[in-house]
């Protein structure tokens, strides 16, 4: 069954001409906005947008091979038909010129917003707060994939993931003499209230593979944070420690501490036009004790998730 609503598409305007391309049209604009929430065949599309069955079949064709559709095959009335999906709820285009070559001591930095994830599954307790106030409706899934989301600053959840796409300017680069990846983002387990002594098992995943697992010692609500805004109640999460999460040749360290064996050839980089970044709690993690994301304007630290190239 198709899941409508949990999943957003980083069109990069260098690279991904073809879905630009395909979004080009106001037909094939107005399929996908039909596609959203249902599923419907050709023949249904033509009806419902009062255009001729070949230029739906045409725009159907046109949407496939951008990767923004999938279609299946099903018996109908007259034979078979191409029952249509949309795969994304958003679209999201970044502008990201080729980036210099990195030479010896080079370093390409992108700084996310923590409210800028691509794709979730969370449960609750949950919820998102920007600087300004609650995002939506607490314990709320459904709420993370609200457009307010992006001015988030705080995200939290007790179990599941959120998940980043960063651009891979490695792809761009003349001579790969990538190092190093740095990420950098500050963190803290989540429980009603606070306790400082609440063990998490926060695990990131780049592409898909578990670099490794950070145990948070707890949720710290012992003082205000640096950045936490004062309409944020002090029986709430204040703030996380900065967590430095780098993957070498010689494998995966957390503060300097090697976590595992993962190395930056087992990313496979050149295979992917994004750097997917997950953060979560594993299904079999021993301590599931929730997750805060702290971002810009909550916490300790002044900064959204900062993730670093060195060459």
């Amino acid at each position: 069954m198709q899941k409508f609503g949990r999943q957003a598409l980083i069109i990069d305007s260098f690279r991904d001409t073809k879905a630009l391309r395909a979004l080009s049209s106001d037909v094939r604009l107005r399929i996908l906005e039909l596609l959203q929430n249902q599923e419907l065949n050709v023949t249904e599309i033509a009806q419902r947008l009062s255009i001729p069955q070949s230029t739906a079949t045409t725009s159907v064709l046109v949407l496939e091979k951008a990767g923004l559709i999938d279609s299946h095959s099903a018996n109908g009335v007259k034979g078979g038909q191409k029952i249509c999906s949309s795969r994304y709820k958003e679209f999201l285009i970044t502008f990201n010129p080729p980036a210099p070559a990195s030479g010896e001591g080079g370093m390409i930095e992108v700084e996310m917003p923590v409210g800028l994830f691509t794709s979730y599954d969370v449960s609750a307790p949950c919820g998102l707060c920007s600087r300004d106030g609650i995002i939506g409706y607490l314990d709320v899934p459904g709420t993370f994939f609200s457009p307010d989301r992006v001015k988030a600053a705080l995200v939290w959840f007790e179990r599941g993931y959120v998940e980043y796409k960063f651009p891979n300017n490695t792809l761009y680069s003349e001579k790969n003499s990538l190092k190093c990846i740095e990420l950098s983002m500050e963190m803290s387990s989540e429980v009603p209230g606070t306790n400082k002594k609440w063990l998490s098992d926060i695990t990131v995943w780049i592409n898909e593979i578990d670099i490794g697992t950070w145990t948070s010692p707890g949720d710290f609500g012992d003082r205000r944070g640096r950045f936490t805004p004062a309409f944020w109640k002090l029986e709430g999460s204040q703030y996380g420690l900065l967590t430095a999460w780098e993957i070498t040749d010689q494998g995966t360290f957390i503060d300097r501490r090697q976590v595992s064996k993962v190395t930056l050839a087992d990313l496979r980089l050149e295979d992917h036009h994004s750097i997917k970044v997950r953060i979560g709690i594993a299904e079999n993690a021993e301590h599931a004790g929730g997750i805060n994301v702290f971002g810009k304007g909550f916490g300790d630290y002044d900064q959204d998730i900062i993730l670093k190239l060195k060459g």
